[in-house]
């Protein structure tokens, strides 16, 4: 069977994560970790594969449309890609990699989000991220101690929650894992997405909080529907239709599960399912055409 790759979008995802990776490489030279974190090869020996060659395998995956990424690694890596990947390592080696290479995912997924434009106007909501089937809970030990029971618009969930800030565009602006049991409004989360952000951003009730007028202070606005036992917000017919428009951030959502296969829940190691995250989010930005749902909303007069 032949399968055919995008050979332009292959050069242009290993230049980028190349010279990310140079550059953090070189900021911790002169910033050294602290020890034991710095030690991935204790034996001395550098692995076949560089990290740029790791992280670039990860996301182009999110980008093929495979669903299987074994399947994707020996038929494609090790075959269509292979002059690419010369030194490219078997399968199991690479689950290996990967894992070493986590904590570089997490910097170039944060890396790619604040590269995005700063349009002032955002959209803010989370996604849920199940780890196993409802029926295994009880039984599942992979993500011990790490995820926790949660609720969303669809009911229980045992796993994760992903926090997304995003313009306009559809380009990820802000983004944060965590505990399933984790509430939108947390002051934390709040603290952490919306950090340096100046404009307007759209949610849902569940980001109403006591944090709307010190977020406003540091000029931010931040625009939540109420609740049916609160008292009536008055609101600009500008918000009014922003806020229609905040339901085009599942699109966005969408896109992550379906096309950048994100959720998965037979993880069979947290660290790789970090990364399966990381990369996928990676990817999207990537991706040549964002989220058309999201349209610049002419101002009115």
């Amino acid at each position: 069977m032949h399968f055919v790759i995008d050979t332009t979008k292959v050069v242009e995802v290993f230049c980028f994560i190349d010279d990310f990776c140079q550059e953090v490489e070189q900021y911790f030279t002169h910033h050294p970790l602290p020890k034991g974190l710095s030690e991935k090869h204790p034996a001395g020996r550098r692995p076949s594969l560089s990290e740029s060659e790791v992280l670039t395998i990860l996301t182009l995956y999110h980008l093929s449309g495979f669903k299987c990424f074994e399947y994707y690694y020996e038929r494609l890596v090790l075959g269509e890609l292979r002059s690419f990947f010369p030194r490219a390592v078997s399968y199991t080696q690479f689950l290996s990699l990967s894992r070493q290479a986590c904590f570089h995912a997490f910097l170039l997924a944060q890396c790619r989000a604040s590269l995005s434009e700063r349009t002032h106007h955002y959209y803010i909501d989370s996604k849920k991220l199940p780890v196993c089937h409802n029926l295994r809970i009880h039984s599942h030990r992979v993500f011990e101690g790490i995820a926790a029971r949660g609720k969303g618009s669809t009911g229980w969930f045992y796993g994760l929650k992903l926090h997304l800030v995003v313009n306009q565009h559809g380009q990820l602006a802000r983004l944060l894992l965590t505990p399933a049991n984790v509430a939108d409004n947390n002051r934390q989360v709040l603290g952490y997405l919306l950090e340096g952000l100046r404009g307007k951003c759209y949610g849902d009730r569940g980001y109403l909080s006591s944090l709307l007028e010190e977020l406003l202070e540091k000029g931010l606005h931040l625009v939540a529907r109420i609740r049916r036992n609160m008292k009536n917000m008055l609101l600009t017919l500008q918000d009014k239709l922003n806020l229609i428009k905040r339901g085009g951030i599942e699109a966005v959502n969408d896109i992550l599960m379906t096309v950048c296969d994100i959720d998965h829940t037979r993880h069979r190691n947290p660290v790789n399912a970090l990364v399966h995250i990381l990369s996928g989010l990676t990817a999207y930005t990537f991706l040549d055409t964002k989220n058309k749902k999201f349209k610049p909303t002419r101002t009115l007069a």
